[in-house]
């Protein structure tokens, strides 16, 4: 809604604004693509600080925006996201847990959505958060479902966690973007306009509902 973006524009604003006045590094909390996509169109408004977005890995949906540059301040502050590896103890008898179980399990610690990343399932799972819940999660979260689980904070880089991207050819009945989604999904017409209504499809990073749109090479 109008609210939310004029919400987001003020928060966003001031912590530019921060990061301008006391030349510190200053950070957001993760934002979805859709909410990523509205602050790009927002780079007139934030011509004044130089700033660039990191989710932990370079393929990540849910970003941070970082406002200030090694250039500006003379150091590099990093982003301050933590990796934590989620094991269940048992392998064998460990559920197949989906995207909802793990980040319904720690929203039930009582951490807000916005303050975690991606959740990358595998097994072992792993989870981006901001650094100053990272402790918190580690010390609270022991089962999720019927699974009890382990979680540690990792201090390397985690191959496993590298998407393995696959290049694809397919052939689309049309240039309109309901055709390609049909196409790239495998579903029918009528259940790829589904993802339209609610909301998963995205262009370019922007949120459309557009069924008719034609693509641009």
């Amino acid at each position: 809604t109008m609210n939310e973006e004029q919400l987001l524009k003020r928060k966003i604003i001031d912590t530019a604004n921060q990061a301008f006045n006391h030349n510190i590094y200053t950070y957001t909390n993760f934002l979805s693509i859709n909410e990523l996509s509205y602050v790009n169109k927002m780079s007139n408004e934030l011509s004044f600080i130089p700033y660039d977005e990191w989710g932990g890995n370079p393929v990540c949906e849910r970003k941070i925006i970082r406002f200030g540059s090694e250039e500006l301040y003379g150091y590099d502050a990093g982003y301050p996201i933590s990796t934590i590896r989620i094991s269940p103890l048992s392998v064998k008898f460990a559920e197949q847990l989906n995207h909802r179980d793990y980040l319904g399990a720690i929203m039930n610690l009582g951490i807000e959505r916005e303050l975690v990343g991606d959740i990358i399932i595998k097994v072992p799972a792993y989870v981006y958060c901001l650094s100053h819940i990272a402790d918190y999660i580690c010390d609270n979260l022991d089962s999720i479902k019927h699974t009890h689980i382990r979680c540690t904070i990792c201090t390397d880089e985690i191959e496993a966690i590298k998407p393995e991207l696959e290049e694809i050819r397919i052939i689309a009945a049309s240039k309109r973007i309901d055709a390609v989604v049909a196409s790239l999904t495998r579903l029918s017409r009528s259940n790829s306009n589904e993802l339209f209504t609610s909301k998963k499809i995205f262009l370019n990073g922007i949120c459309t509902e557009n069924k008719s749109q034609n693509l641009k090479k």
